[in-house]
């Protein structure tokens, strides 16, 4: 099926254009390209979706043979099936729209050509990462979208922080990324192959809690902590809110930083096998979720809000797959694809509109300036709080169903991340949109809404935020769960070694007595918010004047600081002495010794080339009577040797 190889190839080549020709195609091409790149892949992904279903069971799309080292054969091959197609529409379809989207928003940038051909390049490997059939194409997409991490994070880089901001991402996902790649290695050792079908088959014939299983989902989940930016390697994700909003909106919030849940859906047979490990997995979702929320509370930057809570909604996802409810994890990847995407290019129409201007104690009042950015921005945020009938209802209340019955505490932790989530989010709306503008006079007569490449976006991903969540209707109201049924030949696998997956032992009426119970904490998150910053017109604060328990949420618990303390520092001072001790001093007189002597030494021959052919003879004499004498020497040497062993005898 040569329409597969097409839908990576389209942005490859859209890439090329651009990247090669930026600073001679003219501007009125560049974007054209770019975008027409990512909407031929959206459009092939279509018709591949079509050929899938015709089929009905998995294409393999073998390329070329690429690696044989003794047993071992891998081949440069595509895998399309349930997974990997819905992955597909997020990252064309999304990624389409953030395309059109930055032909408005980078409109007068130098680097015009130069960031579409980025964000071409970012497509190209986000697709080889989910296309892939085997561990080692995936690591391959998984290593360059954290190369175009850290080009576009870093893409103003005239100013220093924003080039720390992209450095810090590229070298925390490294951490990860180390994981990732000794799983990959304990995979050939257990498996003898990197291929999906291969590996997984093997592994349905294992015991649960194989020793090698937990090492090497463990090492895989390092690389998910590290891409997809949680505890202890999520300190990157907010610095790098440094790059243009697009970047933030596709790459940091829509498919990039979910990286790390497809991966675990993909090797749910694996996981499955290693409850140990599901069990760490959940735990560091919670932890992540109730961290970065409780962050987002007190954060005036727009994007710094949104940046903490895609780091919460997170910790959700891999809380589903700790759960060992895959479906539902994967459910919100989908939702908040479309809700976090509109938030983040929501808040860049506002970035937009108020001249650059991202702090949102100088924002208020914009709702009657900017309504269409406004409205959608509304419906992003009532998405993301979990309030029916949008879409972030659906798949957050389908997670946390899952995890009381997994686990009572771990359900009230989560219960109380989704309070925050709802009261942040509406802090935010209601301080940038309701009330009485806080910034300038030139920034209040400056304000407009944003041109129709910008806001038809926002429409269809607003649309998408609204119905998304009818994919996955919970089983209390007997309508089709689309997304689990299409799903389900994904898990044979992990049915197959555990027979209790996917049994679900909570009855209807402690279903709706959790999905009305979810719904009201939001529902008074949200009252809360309004009172506060619209009732009591409550002014955010300014958070160098914070005390006490807000300051530290405001300063993110100091982790920043604590990470230069026990790590950056350390290294510093370990590369100082090395520098000073091991370079200057030993290293560096080793090779000006052997320098030295080799300048002694030619001093030393030179004054033996006199040009006297007396004192050739007198040193060529003086040498054969030291070769004689040596000589002699020896042969004395060995009959005394010889007399005084015949006597011992």
């Amino acid at each position: 099926m040569s329409l597969i190889a097409l839908i990576p190839l389209f942005p490859l080549i859209g890439f090329l254009i651009n990247g090669l020709g930026y600073k001679k195609i003219p501007k009125a091409i560049v974007a054209p390209v770019g975008i027409g790149a990512a909407l031929l892949s959206f459009i092939t992904t279509v018709l591949v979706y079509f050929q899938f279903k015709a089929d009905g069971q998995t294409i393999i799309q073998p390329l070329f043979d690429w690696i044989t080292v003794g047993g071992l054969n891998i081949s440069f091959a595509f895998q399309i099936d349930q997974l990997s197609i819905i992955m597909l529409f997020i990252i064309t379809g999304v990624g389409t729209l953030i395309h059109l989207y930055s032909k408005g928003y980078m409109s007068h940038d130098e680097g015009y050509g130069k960031f579409f051909a980025y964000l071409n390049l970012f497509l190209f490997s986000m697709l080889l990462l989910v296309m892939g059939a085997n561990y080692l194409i995936m690591f391959i997409g998984w290593e360059g979208v954290g190369l175009c991490s850290y080009l576009l994070i870093g893409f103003w880089n005239k100013r220093s922080d924003f080039g720390d901001a992209a450095r810090k991402a590229f070298i925390m996902n490294r951490v990860g990324d180390l994981g990732f790649l000794i799983g990959i290695f304990l995979i050939i050792r257990q498996f003898g192959t990197l291929e999906y079908l291969s590996v997984f088959e093997q592994a349905q014939g294992l015991e649960m809690g194989n020793i090698s299983i937990m090492f090497i989902t463990f090492c895989l989940f390092i690389g998910a902590m590290g891409k997809s930016a949680q505890i202890p390697l999520f300190t990157w994700l907010p610095d790098a809110m440094a790059g243009p909003t697009p970047v933030s909106a596709l790459i940091h919030a829509a498919t990039m930083v979910t990286s790390g849940i497809y991966m675990v859906v993909r090797s749910n047979v694996l996981y499955t096998l290693s409850p140990d490990t599901l069990e760490f997995i959940a735990w560091i979702g919670t932890l992540t979720a109730l961290l970065a929320a409780s962050i987002a509370l007190f954060q005036n930057d727009i994007k710094k809000v949104l940046a903490y809570s895609t780091v919460s909604q997170l910790g959700y996802m891999f809380i589903g797959l700790g759960v060992m409810a895959y479906t539902s994890g994967f459910f919100h990847v989908i939702t908040h694809a479309f809700f976090k995407a509109l938030l983040f290019l929501g808040a860049g129409s506002v970035i937009h509109a108020m001249s650059d201007e991202q702090d949102i104690s100088k924002m208020g009042g914009l709702w009657s300036k900017i309504k269409i950015t406004a409205a959608t921005f509304l419906i992003g945020t009532i998405a993301i709080s979990g309030l029916p009938p949008f879409a972030g209802f659906f798949s957050k209340d389908e997670i946390l169903a899952h995890v009381f019955e997994h686990n009572k505490a771990m359900w009230a932790l989560a219960m109380v991340g989704s309070f925050m989530t709802a009261f942040y989010m509406f802090r935010l709306f209601f301080l940038t949109f309701t009330g009485k503008f806080r910034g300038t006079k030139e920034q209040e007569d400056h304000l407009h809404e944003s041109p129709s490449s910008m806001t038809i976006p926002l429409i269809v991903l607003a649309g998408l935020s609204i119905v998304g969540g009818f994919i996955g209707f919970p089983e209390i109201f007997h309508l089709p769960h689309a997304l689990a049924d299409f799903l389900s030949p994904l898990y044979d696998g992990s049915r197959a070694v555990n027979p209790e997956f996917g049994l679900v032992h909570l009855s209807h009426s402690t279903e709706w007595m959790l999905m009305g119970f979810s719904v009201l904490l939001a529902a008074v998150a949200l009252g809360v918010a309004w009172f506060i910053y619209v009732k009591k017109e409550t002014q955010p604060a300014d958070p160098s004047q914070l005390g006490g328990i807000k300051k530290v949420l405001a300063d993110k618990y100091y982790l920043d600081e604590a990470y230069q303390i026990a790590f950056v520092k350390p290294v510093e001072k370990a590369s100082q002495f090395f520098y000073s001790t091991i370079d200057k001093k030993a290293i560096d007189r080793v090779v000006e010794g052997t320098g030295d002597l080799t300048s002694l030494l030619n001093r030393l021959s030179t004054k033996l080339q006199t040009g006297s052919t007396g004192f050739y003879i007198l040193v060529m004499s003086i040498a054969v009577a030291a070769i004689l004498i040596l000589n002699m020497g020896t042969e004395i040497a060995d009959q005394f040797f010889s007399i005084f062993n015949a006597q011992t005898k």
